[in-house]
């Protein structure tokens, strides 16, 4: 675990990522933490608000605003990045990225460490439960929020 863990913050991300399931979206959970405190939580809004980019992380990075500085924070996101998010993480210098499962999608996690990303995976049951659920309920949905319709 990276010395920033903080198992708080991660079950933010969960508790996000069933939110959005209740609402019929995308599972997916993320939270900021900076400092070791809890800044911002979010999940995927991509169905709830019609918008193509309010994946977790994004919806997370939303609510926290503008950070002078992202040297000392750790996102808890409950599944491995896509590209876009991945991208977003790299272009603000997020050091830590602790991910719930990679195994329902692997994203971006070996590009991430390729750019010294310190990519921590959980392996969370919750988190595989909640995607896997997903996934079956909602298979054309899912088709479109990773590209592949």
């Amino acid at each position: 675990m990276p010395a920033a863990w903080n198992r708080s913050s991660f079950d933010e991300a969960v508790a996000q990522a069933a939110a959005s399931l209740g609402q019929g979206g995308v599972p997916v959970g993320s939270a900021l933490d900076i400092g070791g405190r809890l800044v911002a939580s979010g999940h995927n809004e991509r169905v709830q608000l019609g918008d193509p980019i309010a994946h977790g992380e994004m919806s997370c990075l939303r609510k926290a605003g503008r950070q002078r500085s992202y040297r000392d924070a750790v996102l808890y996101t409950t599944l491995a990045p896509c590209a876009m998010c991945a991208g977003t993480v790299v272009q603000f210098r997020i050091p830590t990225v602790v991910v719930g499962e990679a195994a329902t999608f692997p994203g971006e996690l070996d590009w991430l460490r390729e750019r010294g990303v310190e990519v921590v995976v959980l392996d969370d049951p919750r988190c595989v439960e909640l995607m896997e659920r997903f996934q079956r309920e909602y298979p054309a949905v899912w088709a479109e929020d990773i590209g592949e319709v």
